[in-house]
């Protein structure tokens, strides 16, 4: 877990679930808020895995929104390329980091998660 990781507001889960979203964090690489404009202006592909009201009330512009729940069913639909630079994000880190690990296993190579999710990428506006 990162520094920055522990610095972001997070709910109370239960432990066997932070452990996995943790794992999660170990196996993908998290990118920090700051440097999302920078890699979606090269291409990346900045992945909204939040429920549609929570994309609807807010969310990072062009991004594409598919639920945690159906990631794995409709991914391929939405992104064929396993080379494409995909940035998920959450509120915060958790989901964003079991979507991007999810991803690296169905062979998307260069799944990343957004360190601090859109709270984090908010804070910087």
């Amino acid at each position: 877990m990162t520094d920055f990781h522990k610095r972001v507001p997070q709910m109370a889960y239960t432990e066997k679930f932070q452990k996995l979203a943790d794992e999660a964090c170990a196996q993908v690489e998290g990118v920090l808020p700051n440097q999302v404009d920078a890699l979606l202006a090269d291409g990346a592909i900045a992945l909204d895995i939040r429920d549609s009201e929570e994309h609807a009330a807010d969310h990072i512009k062009g991004s594409l929104n598919v639920s945690r729940g159906k990631l794995e069913m409709n991914i391929e639909g939405e992104v064929a390329d396993l080379d494409a630079t995909i940035l998920c994000y959450c509120n915060a880190v958790n989901r964003g980091a079991l979507s991007a690990a999810t991803l690296k296993s169905m062979g998307y190579n260069n799944a990343k998660y957004i360190n601090g999710g859109l709270i984090g990428y908010r804070k910087l506006s």
